[in-house]
């Protein structure tokens, strides 16, 4: 497993923010202690919390390559993005 910051766009690291890869190939974004998204398998899920603040939402947004809350809320709509609970351990 590896975790990294996610960069600003002066490519400085964020606080916060990060985006973890594991051995299995999945990949996660995490805001703080909560993991907002994951894709793996070819599958993108988000937590059914996964509305936050502006900076999270932005960050978010990077992680999964889309243009903003909007554009997430469309593919959770079309069913091309699964919720699903990510922090059961929790």
């Amino acid at each position: 497993m590896r975790i990294t910051s996610m960069l600003s766009s002066n490519g400085n690291p964020v606080p916060n923010q990060f985006v973890i890869r594991g051995n299995d190939g999945a990949e996660s974004f995490q805001s703080y202690d909560t993991i907002i998204a994951e894709v793996k398998d070819g599958k993108t899920l988000l937590d059914p919390q996964w509305e936050y603040s502006k900076t999270t939402m932005k960050y978010a947004a990077s992680f999964l390559g889309v243009d903003g809350k909007k554009d997430i809320q469309k593919r959770i709509k079309s069913g091309e993005y699964v919720v699903q609970n990510l922090n059961a351990a929790k």
